[in-house]
Order: C-alpha cells, then sequence, then structure tokens
C-alpha cells in the first residue's frame, strides 16, 4: 500500500506540474511470477483489474499491456505491466478515486501470483515522421 500512496504523490506533483500538451500518462510495473503462478493466471487476474479500472472515473480509457520476455535480460523481474491512460487529466481524476475502488481490491490480490516491488510513472510522447 505503500507503493501505491508514493505514486499518488507524484502522480499529483506530474498532474500540477505537467504542461497541458501532455501526453499518454505510463505506469509501468517490474514484477516476478511467485511460487506456482501461470502467465495465464496473471493474464487472467489483470483482466479483471482492467475491467474494474475502467469502471473508475477517469479509468474509462485505460489501457493495460502485460509484457513476458522472450529474449531480455531482466534481472530479477519476470515481467513488466503497463498500465496507460490518454492525459495526465484523465490519470489524476483515476487516482483521487482509486483507494476506493474495487480495482484496488484487485491489485492488492497480484501479491498472490507475482511481486511487483518497483514502479514508475512516465509521460509518452508518440513520435511520427512523414
Amino acid at each position: 500500500m505503500n507503493t501505491i500512496v508514493r505514486l499518488m504523490l507524484v502522480s499529483l506533483l506530474v498532474v500540477v506540474a505537467a504542461p497541458s500538451s501532455a501526453e499518454e500518462a505510463w505506469h509501468v510495473y517490474q514484477c516476478e511470477i511467485l511460487d506456482e503462478a501461470t502467465e495465464d493466471q496473471i493474464i487472467e487476474l489483470t483482466e479483471t483489474w482492467l475491467k474494474s479500472a475502467r469502471a473508475v472515473k477517469g479509468g474509462e480509457n485505460v489501457e493495460m499491456y502485460v509484457f513476458f520476455p522472450v529474449a531480455a535480460e531482466m534481472g530479477a523481474s519476470d515481467l513488466r505491466i503497463l498500465v496507460k491512460v490518454p492525459s495526465f487529466a484523465e490519470w489524476g481524476a483515476f487516482w483521487d478515486i482509486y483507494d476506493e475502488s474495487a480495482a484496488a481490491d484487485i491489485e492488492d490480490s497480484w501479491s498472490e501470483v507475482m511481486d511487483c516491488p518497483d514502479s514508475w510513472l512516465f509521460e509518452g510522447f508518440k513520435i511520427e515522421v512523414e
């Protein structure tokens, strides 16, 4: 839960400091699969979380990706999870009420199949060229 509180504070600072032209908010988790958990269980749990997250104000447009390495040096982690929101305004609305949502309860159950000790919040810009 400390991670969530820290991320909420960082999110608030980013929302306040981000320019109005800011693009997507990307929250990236670094996770390790626990014990006998399978990739299928992780996919199912993250699908459940995504359905709940989209029911939260500001979360209607949340996208989620799970990345399992094929050929990579991942250190102590087994997978990455990316939660993407179209703007920091939506991200802020989402995090304002996240702790009281069903999505927060589902995130708490992640600890049964994976440990995600590190995460980062990024501002993403799509690069387009002609």
